[in-house]
């Protein structure tokens, strides 16, 4: 395990490395950690070809956990991951991200596009709407999270979805610090995104994958491959947000075409 230091506030960062070749940062969504890579058979797939940068977002994994929700701004997730490209020594990078992981891809293609390589939205958008939070999770589970802790939101989570969440989600979490979690949720709400009039800046090439039943994510893939220049967007058929990566097969066939199409 390695660490970088936010330059802004000192926020721990933590992050690993594994495998060679040209280097993809990979970063996680809400409330998971970069655990997901490997249990979701991203690491195996990936790391004969690729140098593999896990990296654990600010308030999750491994990674410091600060209280406020001003900590959770952006502008400060950004400088997070120029840290571990310093600490890595990586000039520059391809990029995937899943959920929030790739929302984070979509600001920093837009302020530090010279860091990218490419960049692959799993599930992502460059905006948010309001409720969005609500309508991934639950209604109510920022009480949840301030009466009962993760207990409380997995609980309330699971009533809404209907259906027993998987042991491995659940655990992961489960190990989520409330408090974090809440000052990130609520600063995640707030955020404003990349603008629209934005994205035909942004000339990273670019592969967006979103499932067909992830409809808001679907539709904000689509727009964004419509304005950005060197972008493509993939549907996912029969997929919502919560199975964007898994089962991986034939989301590792696209990403690796993608990847393999880009200069060396």
């Amino acid at each position: 395990m390695s660490e970088a230091f936010n330059p802004v506030d000192g926020t721990r960062i933590a992050y690993q490395e594994t495998g060679t070749g040209s280097p993809i940062v990979l970063v996680h969504g809400s409330a998971l950690s970069r655990a997901i890579w490997r249990g979701f058979g991203y690491v195996k797939a990936l790391r004969d070809d690729h140098r593999l940068i896990l990296v654990d977002m600010r308030g999750h994994g491994l990674s410091g956990k600060p209280h406020g929700q001003a900590d959770y701004a952006m502008s400060l997730v950004i400088e997070d991951l120029l840290a571990v490209y310093e600490a890595a020594d990586i000039p520059a990078a391809h990029f995937m991200g899943y959920s929030f992981g790739a929302r984070v891809g979509f600001s920093l293609a837009d302020s530090h596009p010279e860091r990218m390589l490419s960049f692959i939205s799993a599930g992502g958008t460059y905006r948010i709407d309001e409720g969005a939070v609500s309508s991934l999770f639950f209604p109510g589970y920022d009480e949840a999270l301030e009466s009962g802790g993760m207990r409380a939101f997995v609980n309330g989570w699971e009533a809404q979805a209907g259906v027993t969440i998987d042991p491995a989600t659940t655990n992961a979490f489960l190990a989520n610090d409330p408090v974090a979690l809440q000052a990130y949720f609520r600063q995640l709400a707030v955020e404003q995104g990349v603008e629209e009039k934005r994205l035909t800046g942004i000339r990273t090439p670019t592969l967006l994958l979103a499932g067909t039943d992830d409809r808001q994510r679907y539709l904000d893939s689509e727009r964004a491959a419509g304005l950005m220049p060197n972008a493509r967007f993939e549907p996912l058929p029969g997929r919502g947000h919560g199975d964007t990566l898994f089962p991986s097969g034939p989301v590792l066939e696209l990403v690796k075409g993608f990847l393999a199409e880009q200069p060396v």
